[in-house]
């Protein structure tokens, strides 16, 4: 049977997840923290209207780094971002910073936490975890640093409104192709596959299947509770061209060097970048409709221990994948 033969049902479990788990769950929710956007406008606003340059930057960090959450500060350390680098930013893209503001405060919260009760109510091991929405400097919508969830807003919330001229042009590019897909429309989507990622192992990705199983393990949790995948094109680029991909995957899979599958790579034999996730997730879903034990199935594939060789070669070889 070819590989683009694959279309995930919704599971119900989560739903009947909720219903079990009654009020007990209740007093657990998980919670959302986003006051940094707020400080980040306010500093925003004192730094656009003062002209010298060093008062700028301490206006930003006094105003924003030095108040920031325990998310602001693991995510600018995490990505380098620095008084300065956010200032340079607002001098270089001012038009940018203008149109990404409303995106920014319109997060709504309340739904990313009733996905994130049903992310618990799928996993009843999850373990809790911190999840905030702050603003970076421009270089990462989502990642996650230990049990953080952290979703850099001005990148995640972005869509067709948003005025890129002012950005080089392959950053311009990448953004756009992204922002297309109207990402804050499917926030929450975003924030369940980073938390996922915090129940994952830790540990370096020993080979490029691990990877592939990491990623596209949390997509597939992700679509489990939400009902969505990412409107990117790996998704339904994969499908589409599921054999060929798998050629060529198979021949890289035990590589520790990931060029070409992940992170907004498209150097590869078809032009499309991600699709590493497509795999990952193929496989993923494989192994879930395998399963006679759903719940199981998707404890197995939070818990999978993908840095280990062995344990993703296992893995690979319980799903079944590819059918034939």
């Amino acid at each position: 049977m070819p590989l683009a033969a694959f279309a995930s049902p919704r599971l119900g479990a989560a739903a009947l997840g909720l219903l079990l788990c009654g009020t007990a769950c209740a007093g657990e929710s998980p919670r959302v923290v986003s006051e940094d956007v707020g400080r980040f406008w306010a500093a925003y606003d004192r730094v656009r209207q003062e002209p010298d340059p060093a008062r700028k930057r301490h206006l930003l960090q006094a105003g924003y780094l030095d108040r920031a959450s325990p998310g602001l500060g693991s995510f600018v350390e995490k990505k380098g971002c620095t008084a300065d680098t956010y200032v340079d930013a607002f001098s270089r893209y001012p038009r940018f910073w203008a149109s990404v503001r409303t995106n920014t405060l319109a997060v709504d919260v309340p739904s990313i936490e009733t996905e994130l009760r049903k992310l618990r109510a799928l996993y009843p091991e999850m373990r809790p975890a911190s999840a905030y929405v702050v603003i970076g400097c421009m270089t990462s919508g989502g990642t996650t640093e230990g049990d953080k969830v952290l979703i850099g807003a001005e990148i995640a919330t972005g869509d067709g409104r948003v005025d890129l001229s002012e950005l080089p042009s392959s950053f311009r590019q990448r953004l756009a192709t992204y922002f297309a897909t109207q990402p804050g429309r499917k926030l929450a989507l975003l924030m369940v596959h980073e938390y996922v990622h915090t129940q994952q192992p830790d540990g370096a990705h020993a080979t490029l299947l691990g990877q592939a199983l990491g990623e596209g393990g949390a997509d597939f949790i992700a679509e489990q509770v939400t009902g969505k995948l990412p409107d990117l094109p790996y998704a339904s680029y994969g499908p589409a061209h599921a054999d060929a991909i798998w050629r060529e995957f198979v021949k890289d899979m035990d590589a520790t060097n990931y060029a070409g599958w992940p992170y907004n790579n498209a150097d590869n034999a078809f032009g499309v970048s991600d699709l590493g996730y497509y795999v990952g997730y193929a496989i993923c879903k494989a192994y879930y409709d395998r399963a006679p034990d759903k719940r199981k199935a998707i404890r197995d594939i939070i818990e999978l221990r993908y840095a280990d060789r062995q344990a993703a070669h296992a893995f690979l070889e319980a799903s079944g994948f590819p059918s034939r």
